[in-house]
């Protein structure tokens, strides 16, 4: 079936090529939402200290918000603040009893699950936006300070972050693709051709060497290559079916796999390791971290490239990556019961508990280079740019973003492709049947 695949097909699949639509306007809605600027903010100002900020922290938060914090615009937290409200409401899903009781009942639990995340997110937006306001406040960035300001600067930037969440959410549903990882894929596309701009023209006056330039793009696709064979990788457990009797027939057991991913969780405990360790940095670059003790330690220990900034980056991901297998996407007592329900089994261990345990244990080591590859792909870029100093932000997630959210969003797309396939063959059988039926008659009795 995949071979048939062909613009042709494509063209008949209606319902595939609305939702494509669907989803590039309102991505581009959200393109265009990152040019309209926060009212009241000092545009020269502004571009000046963006102009400081790039090579560090700054360069970061622009390329995961699109652009729209260096020219802060109304989604200029981007969807952090929702990304901060899914760990933390996931984190206490697995902590906290009422919410895993929430947990088990099915789709209700899930959408009340999905309404405390918005709660949350409209908290943090609004304590984020608060906070960025008076820092350009501090910073001498607006026209106009004072309350005025400081009130329309939270008010439109909560909801530039609410109205995010909502486009994402309506990608998800009505579009192609998770909205989210979408949303974060095309605000770091975006970027990525004035980047590698002013990579190129720091190279054409000498202020990096053309041997590096060639280094850096060579590894740029190790990385990409990289990335693509660990996110295809499978563990596969063999799983064995009994003989079925129906009626007077006896059907032979059948045998299939249980396919177990290298890296279960995708991109998610990049996102959520970056989303922490951007708080810290996004305090102490916007509220002039220079002149206060605190945030001058945390600009020195955890800024990118610092040795704690690696240790606890690496430490979130390991951290994250198990976590969210094990409550999210890899549940080992929920496959382990479906199996039992199905009368599958792995062949030499017991059904139910037994099988839960032999999953556990090979998720867990499954894990261990799942969460490696991660945390290698994360820090070996961290550690080259800060070498080499690399002045623009080439980032392990960003990759990671890039290749993963690519890979799932041309796997819907295929799957929309095959089911229209397989309507257009189950419509093309019963007209043939109809037809058949109609020519067909036996001889007749005297």
């Amino acid at each position: 079936m995949a071979s048939n695949m062909s613009w042709g097909a494509f063209g008949k699949a209606k319902e595939l090529r609305s939702r494509i639509l669907f989803t590039i306007g309102l991505l581009c809605v959200y393109r265009l939402g990152t040019y309209i600027p926060v009212p009241g903010i000092d545009g020269v100002q502004l571009r000046a200290f963006m102009d400081d900020a790039a090579a560090g922290i700054g360069g970061i938060l622009s390329m995961f918000t699109g652009g729209a914090l260096s020219r802060m615009g109304i989604f200029a937290l981007g969807i952090m603040p929702y990304i901060s409200a899914s760990i933390i409401v996931q984190l206490l899903g697995a902590m906290w009893e009422p919410l895993k009781n929430l947990k088990k009942e099915g789709e209700q639990g899930r959408r009340k699950m999905n309404q405390y995340t918005r709660y949350g997110t409209v908290a943090l937006a609004t304590a984020q936006a608060y906070g960025l306001a008076k820092s350009l406040e501090a910073g001498g960035l607006a026209a106009d300070p004072g309350l005025f300001f400081t009130a329309s600067c939270v008010i439109t930037i909560v909801g530039g972050t609410m109205f995010l969440m909502w486009l994402g959410e309506q990608i998800t549903a009505r579009g192609i693709g998770n909205g989210i990882s979408l949303i974060i894929f095309v605000g770091i596309i975006a970027e990525v051709p004035a980047a590698l701009a002013q990579f190129l023209s720091q190279g054409r006056s000498g202020a990096i060497s053309p041997f590096v330039i060639v280094g850096v793009i060579v590894m740029v696709i190790a990385v990409l290559t990289f990335v693509v064979f660990m996110e295809r990788s499978l563990r596969k457990i063999h799983i064995q079916y009994p003989r079925q009797q129906r009626g007077m027939k006896v059907y032979d057991g059948s045998s299939s796999h249980l396919p177990i991913k290298v890296n279960p969780a995708g991109v998610i405990p990049a996102i959520f390791a970056s989303a922490l360790l951007l708080l810290p940095t996004t305090i102490s670059t916007f509220s002039g971290g220079s002149n206060s003790p605190i945030m001058s330690a945390l600009l020195a220990y955890f800024g990118p490239g610092q040795p704690l900034y690696l240790l606890f980056f690496t430490v979130m991901i390991v951290f994250f990556t198990y976590f969210y297998t094990r409550e999210v996407a890899f549940k080992t007592d929920e496959v382990a019961e479906n199996l039992k329900n199905q009368n599958g089994f792995v062949p030499g261990i017991r059904p139910g508990q037994k099988t839960k345990e032999y999953l556990d244990y090979v998720v867990t080591r499954v894990l261990v280079l799942g969460s490696g590859y991660l945390a290698l792909v994360a820090l070996l870029p961290e550690i080259i740019r800060s070498q080499f100093a690399i002045p623009f932000y080439f980032g392990g997630t960003s990759v990671l973003i890039i290749v993963s959210v690519g890979m799932d969003t041309i796997q819907q797309i295929q799957s929309h492709l095959l089911a229209h396939q397989y309507e257009g063959l189950i419509e093309k059988s019963q007209l043939r049947g109809k037809r058949g039926g109609t020519k067909r008659r036996g001889p007749a009795r005297r």
